[in-house]
């Protein structure tokens, strides 16, 4: 009976101090709210018209960034003619996703209705593909063997790639937010996800352990496409 009673006793603390935590968190989250409210308060007219106007700034600014992107061929997913074109593209543009591809593999064709998806999602980044029987130096030159395979290229050079569909839950059927949230490792998108939360659909109907990606692959290996290979 003795032992019910310290046990009743224990837990009865415990909700205290935890309740005595939520009231103190709550309150340090209202002081911080009073804080900003009283800086907008004594802020006099002068200081808000300066607030305004570099918000006015921010945005145009953001507005310009993506009319850039937009004549540079972001915002769709392209398709280019050449090996020539590849580096002509990579160098103009930050952050640039290739797929090589063949016409016979179904692969291909699912990989390019999420990338068709992501181009118009994330204009920061370019999404290209390319024809791997029509670029055969390229694809011996950044040791492309296994189609479908993405080149995630990075300031000019080819930082990572993405070969078949082993990152994304081995499966067909992986979701535009896998193939999203497997590029934002690699910080070729701004990802605003959780990238240690990875969106599996349903990782235990696949049995697979997806999660814990090898460090080559992700952030891996850095392979310049303006020199030959080591």
């Amino acid at each position: 009976m003795s032992r019910r009673m310290a046990a009743d006793t224990s837990v009865e603390m415990f909700s205290k101090v935890l309740e005595n935590q939520m009231l103190q968190t709550t309150k340090v989250v209202e002081e911080q709210l009073d804080a900003e409210i009283q800086k907008l308060d004594q802020m006099d007219e002068d200081e808000l018209e300066r607030l305004k106007e570099r918000r006015l700034e921010a945005l145009k600014k953001s507005q310009q960034q993506k009319q850039e992107w937009l004549s540079k061929g972001h915002g769709e997913y392209r398709e280019i003619p050449s090996e020539r074109d590849f580096f002509r593209e990579v160098k103009e543009s930050k952050n640039v996703v290739c797929h090589f591809y063949k016409d016979t593999t179904f692969r291909c064709m699912i990989l390019d209705k999420h990338l068709a998806a992501l181009s118009k999602k994330h204009i920061e980044t370019k999404f290209l593909k390319l024809n791997a029987e029509k670029s055969p130096f390229l694809c011996e030159r950044l040791g492309i063997k296994v189609i479908p395979t993405l080149a995630l290229v990075k300031d000019g050079k080819t930082q990572d790639f993405i070969v078949g569909f082993t990152d994304l839950g081995n499966t067909d059927d992986f979701t535009t937010e896998t193939l999203e949230w497997r590029l934002g490792c690699s910080d070729i998108i701004n990802y605003s996800g959780n990238l240690m939360d990875p969106p599996f659909q349903s990782q235990k109907k696949f049995g697979t352990s997806v999660t814990k990606l090898d460090k080559k692959t992700i952030r891996g290996k850095k392979y310049d496409s303006d020199s030959d290979d080591d």
